[in-house]
């Protein structure tokens, strides 16, 4: 990581990350979390084991909120308080719909990668109603790089989903089994097979699974 000029204005400086780093960081975060429960990493990273690695790192998580004061679509608040740690809200429709529990994961890790990533950035800041984070729904799954900040949340969010040597594993062991070449991006219905099994194994959505194969390689860009 290293620091730049953030372009926005609303820091001086901002994190960069190569994607590398984030995946090595937040398989770290997992290892660690589930290093004396589990002693490896469970697949899938269940919904109840995101929520206390949000609960042990925040002062407060509420996964009920009414955030319509924020406007339509807004999915995830994370509030940075100058002294202390974090607090999250979820939107409410999103924690108590089992139809949309995926929806829910990924706002879940989302929001925690604000917290794990940008917390010292926004403490940095004196005026308490910009020490927040307020996320729609199309900046959560599809932010572009401009965006640094959703960008970066949005890539915490498939590296704790689908942790890169987990996803790595098995797209390797389906590519021998398939006789495929390794060197080569998967294409047609194989690759519609394995973003199959990734969306299974990982308990993600199908747009998910394409997105961190692709960004591993594995799949066309």
């Amino acid at each position: 990581m290293r620091d730049v000029p953030d372009n926005t204005g609303r820091f001086k400086s901002r994190p960069h990350y190569e994607p590398k780093e984030l995946d090595r960081l937040f398989e770290k975060v997992l290892i660690d979390f589930f290093k004396e429960s589990h002693g490896s990493i469970p697949i899938p990273v269940t919904t109840d084991d995101i929520t206390l690695l949000i609960e042990r790192d925040t002062s407060d998580f509420d996964p009920g909120s009414d955030l319509s004061e924020y406007g339509l679509n807004v999915e995830g608040v994370t509030e940075f308080p100058k002294n202390g740690k974090p607090r999250v809200r979820i939107a409410s429709e999103l924690a108590y719909d089992e139809v949309r529990e995926n929806r829910y994961r990924t706002t879940l890790t989302h929001e925690y990668g604000h917290v794990c990533l940008h917390t010292y950035l926004f403490q940095m800041i004196d005026s308490e109603k910009d020490r927040k984070q307020v996320c729609k729904r199309d900046a959560i799954v599809g932010a572009s790089a401009v965006d640094w900040i959703e960008w970066q949340a949005g890539y915490a969010c498939g590296a704790l989903l689908m942790p890169a040597s987990k996803v790595r594993q098995r797209a390797t062991n389906f590519m021998t089994n398939q006789n495929l070449d390794s060197d080569k991006p998967i294409r047609g219905l194989p690759a519609l097979d394995l973003i199959e099994l990734i969306k299974n194994d990982f308990q993600v959505s199908e747009a998910a699974a394409r997105v961190r194969l692709s960004i591993l390689g594995f799949l066309p860009n």
